[in-house]
């Protein structure tokens, strides 16, 4: 069997490419088809570990969630994870392939779509249709020769293209006209039409646009998606932490965020938003003002953006409000950050042995060249202090980082006790002896509904403030449905339909 395939393209990076393709996923997946992501190439610091143990972009979870399947490496056969110094770590099918220069990189791209199209053809053989998210645009001259991740795999795949632009940044119409114009003859055929992202307003005021758009190109406009606020659905792009707005300052706890230049799974936040946190992104010790909570998050870089802390100032003001018994909690990178110090014998992340920390946990971490990948099934044993009232609560999350951080039972504040491989026996994370200062590995620990309500609870009685019920939200697979719904009624869903039916028209 070989699925029909469809993909979507942008005229530019966050155009709206991937929740298009979770939407779709979702439609395909209502109507009783099996139906499969496929990227072949992402750039991201939010990844997930599949299963398997492989690192994948998340995006593609999501739209795996969204068609109701399990996430594989597959969907995502190159992942890069940009670092300092224009440089990215490149992971090729879920494990670390090479740390390398932009320049370098295209030296392997020839290499690594052969990886691609294995991976393409595995999905391919194993659902009915097969959705593909593009990368940036097509039209970059100059990187088109040596991209593995647009028009390349359009024409690997037969696949029809969809190119989508975003009205809300303005310049929609000369960014689709000029797009095309820049593409040959036979790139221009794979395009069948256009989706316009992000309308606000009165539609009707629009048809003339649209009109004009479908005159000079003579392709159709496949659908105008309005913009929307009120779906949860986790972003990959960090351009969403721009456009975000912070809950009202009404709201019960105030939780500051701070937003390091390199954070990454900053999707781990998600929920405490959904339970009514004002949930602020901070970037300089003025704004941090005087919160509730306090959440150093993950990041690719753990020593460069522990300098960036130093240097605006929130280090110092980090310090002084945690000795005042603030509530502190670091997640992955952002725990590394609070112990004594950080060792880096064989130069992973910096030039330097040994930089000290922030010394808010009583840890040291050493970086390694093996990355820790693995999803993990744990439980609550420090039941004091920021997790009094959550001991022995089930954990499910997930670990990616290079480096590894000493703890053992009398500093643990989880207990790890099982991986997709079997069962296992370690500790993971740090609570001071205050129980004040938090830090863990794993990602996902907010996205464990028991745990966060009761967390959050404790928050609140420390901070005076009345304690609420652990209400149900609504689950993904409603917030998914909700995006179909808004998407299956904007695009033409017959024209689509007949996309994949018919492929590649080359006449």
């Amino acid at each position: 069997m070989t699925a029909k395939t469809l993909m979507i393209q942008g005229t530019a990076s966050s155009a709206g490419k991937s929740v298009l393709v979770a939407a779709l996923c979702r439609i395909f997946r209502q109507d009783g088809f099996s139906v499969a992501p496929f990227k072949s190439q992402n750039m991201a610091l939010n990844s997930f570990v599949t299963r398997e143990g492989g690192e994948i972009g998340r995006a593609q979870v999501v739209q795996a969630e969204a068609a109701g399947i399990e996430p594989v490496v597959d969907m995502n056969p190159v992942l890069l994870k940009p670092e300092a110094d224009s440089r990215s770590q490149v992971i090729v099918l879920g494990k670390l392939f090479k740390t390398i220069s932009a320049r370098e990189y295209y030296k392997y791209t020839s290499e690594l779509l052969k990886t691609v199209k294995e991976s393409f053809n595995r999905l391919s053989s194993a659902y009915d249709i097969v959705i593909i998210e593009g990368a940036g645009s097509p039209a970059e001259i100059n990187l088109k020769e040596r991209e593995i991740t647009n028009m390349r795999i359009a024409r690997m795949a037969e696949a029809p293209v969809l190119l989508v632009g975003d009205i809300d940044r303005g310049g929609v119409m000369a960014s689709l006209v000029g797009t095309l114009e820049l593409l040959d003859e036979e790139e221009r055929n794979y395009v069948k039409g256009f989706v316009i992202n992000k309308f606000r307003g009165d539609i009707g005021l629009f048809q003339p646009a649209i009109d004009f758009l479908e005159n000079r190109t003579l392709k159709p406009v496949i659908g105008v998606v309005p913009y929307f606020r009120d779906i949860r659905i986790a972003q990959e792009d960090s351009v969403y932490l721009d456009e975000r707005q912070d809950n009202p300052a009404a709201a019960g706890l105030d939780v500051a965020v701070i937003r390091l230049p390199r954070i990454s799974n900053y999707d781990d936040f998600d929920p405490l938003d959904e339970e009514g946190c004002r949930v602020r992104y901070i970037t300089d010790s003025a704004g941090l003002g005087s919160p509730d909570l306090i959440i150093l998050p993950g990041t690719k870089n753990t020593i460069r953006d522990l300098a960036f802390l130093r240097q605006s100032g929130l280090a110092e003001e980090i310090i002084r409000q945690a000795g005042d018994g603030k509530p502190v909690i670091g997640i992955c990178g952002g725990y590394q950050m609070l112990g004594k110090s950080i060792h880096d014998p064989e130069g992973i992340e910096s030039t330097e042995k040994e930089i000290p920390g922030l010394g808010l946990l009583n840890v040291v971490t050493t970086f390694l060249p093996r990355k820790s990948t693995v999803q993990v099934k744990a439980k609550v044993v420090a039941d004091r202090g920021l997790l009094e009232g959550t001991g022995n609560e089930e954990l499910v999350g997930y670990e990616i980082h290079m480096g590894q951080t000493g703890t053992d039972e009398s500093t643990g504040a989880f207990h790890v006790n099982e991986t997709p491989e079997g069962k296992v026996d370690y500790f993971d994370g740090a609570l001071n002896a205050q129980g004040t200062v938090l830090g863990s590995y794993m990602h996902g620990l907010f996205h464990n509904s028991g745990f966060r309500h009761k967390l959050l609870n404790s928050l609140r009685r420390r901070s005076g403030l009345p304690e609420v019920q652990h209400a149900t939200a609504a689950g993904k697979d409603t917030e998914y449905d909700k995006l179909a719904e808004l998407v299956r009624s904007s695009l033409n869903m017959a024209l689509v339909y007949d996309l994949l039916k018919k492929g590649i028209d080359r006449r």
